[in-house]
Order: C-alpha cells, then structure tokens, then sequence
C-alpha cells in the first residue's frame, strides 16, 4: 500500500470533492444545502475501433464536459480499468467508472484498481459503484460467480470503500458516487458517498423521483447526479434496458428524459438543480453532441 501512496504525496494534497459548490440553499434530503456548480458527465464506452474512440474523447473535452465514464459488463466492452486509464493521457478530462457493479470482484481488487486508477491519473478519477445493473444474476451465473442477497451485496460495497481508503492514506480521496434505491443503499451512499444517483424505474414520474431525492437524507452534502438515459428520441444503449420507449418515458415526464432542443434542455436542467438540487448530469454518447450547446452554456454555472 505504502508504494502508491508516496506518489500521491510526492504532489502535495491531491484531496477532491466531486462537484465543487457554490452558493444557493435547494431543499434536499430535509436539509438546505448550497448550490453546486453544473459538471456533465458522459457514459462513453469503446464500440467501433479506438481511433474513432480516441476522437470521441477529444470532442467531449471540447465540448466542455467534465468526466469519461465506463460502465461495468464484462463482454460489452473493453474492462473500465484500462480503457479509463487510456481516456486519462488523451485528453485532460476526469474519468470514472458508471458504476462497477460490486459482486463482480473481490471488494479490494476494486479498491485497488480504483486507487491506482487515482494515482495513475494524478486525482481525476472518481469511483462509480453500485451492486449491479438489471439481470446481474444472469451475469453471474456465467461468469461462474454466486449472487449474494441485496443487504450482502451493500456490505461488499461498504467493503470495497474501505479498502479505498486505506489505499488512500491520508494524502488522497478517491470520489465515490454510489447508484442507490432502496433504503439500505441510500443509508450507506448518506454515510460514504460523496455523489449519490437515484436508479429511476423504466418510467418513474418526475413526483416520485423527486419524493425520493428529498427523503434522502443528505446530512453530509453530497453531490446529486441524475442519469439521463434518453434525449429526444434517443436512447443510451448502455444506460437504460434496450426495450425502452422514448415516447413513454417522455409522457411519463420522467427525470430519464431530457428534449434535444438545447435551449429546452437548458431551461430543464436549470429547472432540476433549483428544484431537487441535481447538479451533475450524466449522458450517453450518442447524444452529446446534441447537448453540446447546453453543456457549453451551462457547465460550471
């Protein structure tokens, strides 16, 4: 552990909180807390050849987004560690895991991939974590892998933050954002994360994903990310099941969806850090091209 640690120290504090703040009091989880500043984020897997891929980053930092995020399905695409270790020397950008899924791999092998993820890109890391997409059992099983109950896979999440920040030592801190729904994923996201996000249903009205943000209890100020699968009449394959309908998460006026129109966009984000207190939005790649305008107006506002 002392090995990597050195490296950090050897640069000063390299301390980070995802999403600095700003000012503003949004009522959250019961509790007033200050504004943050708007950051963008985009799942951005590698699904034709790398050079085209390698272009897309170079477009994303243009565009003024803040972070390359990896989601975690073996098969799917390249393993997060290394293509997120990539990601780093190509553009100056922060990167990020969207979200590993915790009974996949021993608690500290993630946290070693995590912490040498931080070193290695000099503190632009954040650690995305959860206890897996829809159909992880399926996943599990042929991997040859056991499915643990619900309450054992939050521990194995608790386990995998621990580990981080004994790799971490005191001259680090590796970001965790924790996907939650129930209550015992929030209770541990309230104590350990420092960006929560809300796993929304395939159609869950903007009332009742706003019920939820606001019963959580955010005592310590975490940043609140919202996962926005479908813009316009697109939808991210690797952010929302593939037999979505745009229409009916539209109509649902669900916080999933987002217009493509970059002014209705702008004026709709707005709307969703002044009223829930979300200020970190993440995208697929397939529509940030859409929304670079909005990100270009917005991001750091």
């Amino acid at each position: 552990m002392s090995d990597s640690r050195w490296l950090v120290r050897s640069r000063g504090d390299a301390r980070h909180q995802a999403g600095p703040r700003g000012r503003g009091l949004p009522m959250t989880g019961g509790s007033a807390h200050e504004i943050r500043p708007l950051r963008f984020g985009v799942v951005a897997p590698i699904t034709t050849d790398v050079p085209a891929w390698r272009d897309q980053l170079r477009g994303l930092a243009d565009s003024g987004f803040s972070t390359v995020l990896m989601p975690d399905v073996p098969e799917w695409q390249p393993a997060p560690g290394p293509a997120l270790a990539m990601a780093a020397t190509i553009t100056g950008l922060r990167v990020g895991t969207w979200v590993y899924a915790s009974p996949v791999r021993p608690a500290w092998i993630t946290a070693w991939e995590a912490h040498s993820l931080s070193v290695l890109t000099e503190g632009r890391f954040e650690m995305g974590i959860g206890t897996g997409r829809p159909g992880i059992a399926d996943q599990l099983r042929e991997l040859g892998l056991p499915l643990p109950p619900e309450g054992q896979r939050w521990s194995q999440v608790r386990d995998v933050v621990a580990a981080l920040r004994e790799l971490d030592g005191p001259d680090l801190h590796t970001p965790v954002a924790m996907a939650v729904r129930g209550a015992k994923a929030q209770a541990v996201a309230a104590e350990l994360a420092d960006t929560v996000t809300f796993v929304m249903p395939q159609i869950e009205t903007r009332a009742a994903t706003t019920q939820r943000v606001q019963r959580f209890d955010n005592c310590r100020g975490a940043e609140l990310a919202l996962h926005v699968p479908v813009v316009g009449d697109s939808v991210a394959a690797f952010m929302a099941a593939p037999d979505t309908d745009p229409t009916a998460v539209r109509a649902a006026d669900s916080l999933a969806f987002l217009p493509s129109d970059p002014a209705a966009a702008a004026e709709e984000i707005q709307r969703r850090r002044e009223e829930i207190g979300f200020s970190y939005f993440v995208f697929g790649a397939g529509a940030a091209d859409a929304l670079a305008p909005v990100v270009a107006e917005l991001a750091g506002r």
